[in-house]
């Protein structure tokens, strides 16, 4: 069966934050995201102003192939090296706080839950994200005639 695993990530992300932003109404910018950065390796805040979202669905993507995960786990995924030092770069996690506000939207919108272990994918959430990859396949086979012995 298809699923978030075979449809490439950049894609997957385009479409999820696409229905983040127009069908989830739980999920939106807290007032400080357009002052933030959006990790330690860069210097200014993002040109995009539909970041928020996107970094939603990469979460929701990253929850659903990795999970459960924690905070932790996803500071690291999200970190890189630091800029603007005399010293020489080294690894820096990314903030804590834009994950974890965008994992408790995406927990009020019922797509993520918070186990013990870490966060996990609830159904509705897995079903969202499966649709989606499902109808991406769908495009990609038809540009791709090998792939059509998966769409069935």
């Amino acid at each position: 069966m298809v699923n978030a695993k075979f449809v490439p990530p950049n894609m997957l992300v385009e479409e999820l934050a696409k229905y983040l932003k127009e069908n989830v109404k739980e999920v939106q910018p807290p007032e400080w995201a357009f002052y933030a950065k959006t990790g330690p390796s860069r210097e200014r805040v993002p040109s995009d102003p539909e970041w928020w979202y996107k970094r939603c669905a990469a979460l929701l993507r990253k929850v659903y192939i990795y999970g459960p995960v924690g905070i932790e786990r996803l500071r690291t995924a999200y970190g890189g090296r630091s800029k603007n030092t005399v010293k020489r770069k080294h690894f820096r996690k990314g903030g804590g706080s834009a994950i974890r506000k965008a994992l408790q939207q995406l927990e009020a919108a019922g797509l993520v839950a918070k186990t013990p272990r870490g966060r996990v994918v609830t159904d509705k959430g897995r079903s969202l994200v499966d649709r989606i990859a499902i109808s991406l396949f769908k495009k990609l086979a038809e540009q791709r005639p090998e792939l059509k012995k998966y769409v069935e």
